[in-house]
């Protein structure tokens, strides 16, 4: 039952969701459209807002496809391989293999939303290796979800991070609040957990039958080929495949990492530049001469070309909104009909829907958080309860619109189409089980 009905999500979006950055383009549409509609704004203003936006990403533009580059290279390291290869044969069955990897997906987001990001991606392609019978859209679709959930439940996340911190935008005005406060209370705990159980669920019964399956199919993977050396090798031959300068760079690297660590501790460490310096330092071990370095990231720099050009563009949509205070239209109209029992339900959804058109939670915080902390101190309500509604609800429609995702496309070689069914699918669900949980649970937790 469960695939009949995915299969209707997955019908649609094989006929309407077009490549992800014409998805990115009919969404900058929709953003000046509306912005022209609903504010005051004139166009130029909110050209002028999408142009001044293309520029605020590109520094995490870089890092992401860096990061995809560096992941990349690692995932194809011969001794990586054969390490996920040996662990995605401990399952035997499809049940158990979707279990594994969305329990690897679910503890590596609560370390790092980037560093799952990866991995759990690179971890599926082993598994479908090993296992047969798993449908690898699903896989890709579902490994994604416990990035995006994990993060409802994440200390590091953008806004428990910013909250928690003396001297933000709204200390005046809400003071401080620790994660003990924000990430770990009892109404966002348990409804993390029925969310987990529901994605698991859902990645277990999702089941096709057999003639329907679709295996990860890697296509033609091109191969680093070590150069051999001969006995006249000239002087920049020896540099080209020294392993002396690959060590420098590795022990420097393990310097840094442990200085870090020893200093600020593991999980106050996993920055996002962090875990991109965790892979490069890892890589120039797994390659030991920069000749074979490079090769390796030379293989992997196509699979970054999506992400460094899409995200500049998703920066021009978040710039529109801004410019033209079209946020904070959409977020007070939603605000202004919620009452003290709904309001948390309500700062769910209108999270949710301006994230479609600004996919950064600190960016969505700026326009959205003035308005949900004014909203709720009106009404008495939980102020970090509906700071859980507003994360939750920012990373709910992490799985309709794409640009977290754009990654893991990239490193398995796979279109959105294939894989943008699956993630409205169990968007669904999330949205309605957290709509109830958020209207429900503080009547009975708080």
């Amino acid at each position: 039952m469960l695939w009949r009905l995915s299969k209707k999500f997955q019908f649609a979006a094989d006929r309407i969701i077009p490549d992800s950055f014409v998805f990115c383009v009919i969404l900058t549409l929709l953003a000046f459209i509306a912005s022209l509609a609903m504010t005051p704004a004139g166009p130029e203003k909110i050209v002028l807002g999408w142009y001044n936006g293309l520029w605020t990403m590109i520094a995490f533009a870089f890092q992401m496809s860096f990061m995809v580059v560096c992941c990349g290279a690692a995932a194809k390291a011969p001794l990586v391989e054969k390490f996920l290869s040996r662990a995605a044969q401990i399952p035997k069955t499809p049940s158990a293999a979707m279990v594994l990897l969305l329990v690897f997906g679910f503890v590596s987001s609560l370390i790092n939303w980037a560093f799952s990001t990866i991995l759990t991606p690179i971890f599926a392609m082993q598994l479908s290796r090993n296992v047969k019978g798993l449908h690898f859209p699903l896989m890709i679709a579902a490994g994604y979800t416990t990035m995006v959930l994990g993060q409802t439940w994440c200390p590091s996340a953008s806004l428990y991070a910013l909250v928690a911190t003396k001297g933000h935008f709204l200390e005046k005005s809400i003071g401080t609040f620790s994660q003990d406060v924000t990430v770990y209370n009892p109404v966002n705990t348990v409804l993390f957990f029925i969310l987990v159980a529901t994605v698991i669920f859902l990645g277990v019964f999702t089941r096709p039958p057999e003639n329907e399956v679709i295996m990860y199919n890697p296509g033609v993977e091109e191969k680093v080929v070590a150069v051999q050396e001969e006995a006249d090798v000239t002087l920049a031959d020896k540099m080209n495949g020294s392993r002396i300068l690959m060590l420098i760079i590795g022990a420097a690297g393990l310097f840094v990492i442990g200085d870090s660590i020893l200093k600020k501790g593991i999980m106050k460490s996993l920055d996002f530049n962090f875990v991109i310096f965790l892979f490069l330092t890892l890589n120039a071990f797994l390659y030991n001469t920069p000749k074979k370095f490079v090769d390796a990231f030379k293989d992997t720099m196509r699979s970054a070309s999506e992400v460094m050009l899409q995200f500049p563009f998703y920066g021009g949509i978040m710039g529109m909104m801004m410019a033209s205070g079209l946020g904070k239209v959409l977020a007070d109209f939603l605000i202004r009909i919620a009452s003290q029992d709904t309001i948390y339900m309500y700062s769910f959804l209108s999270a949710a829907f301006v994230n479609l058109f600004i996919p950064s939670q600190g960016g969505q915080w700026i326009v959205q958080g003035p308005i949900l902390m004014e909203a709720g101190k009106a009404m008495n309500a939980n102020l970090p309860l509906i700071m859980n509604a507003f994360v939750a609800g920012d990373e709910v429609t992490n799985l309709l619109q794409p640009l977290y995702v754009i990654p893991a496309l990239a490193l398995v070689g796979m279109k959105l189409k294939e894989v943008w069914g699956f993630m409205a699918f169990i968007c669904t669900f999330w949205l309605v089980i957290a709509s109830v949980g958020f209207v429900v649970l503080p009547k009975i937790l708080m």
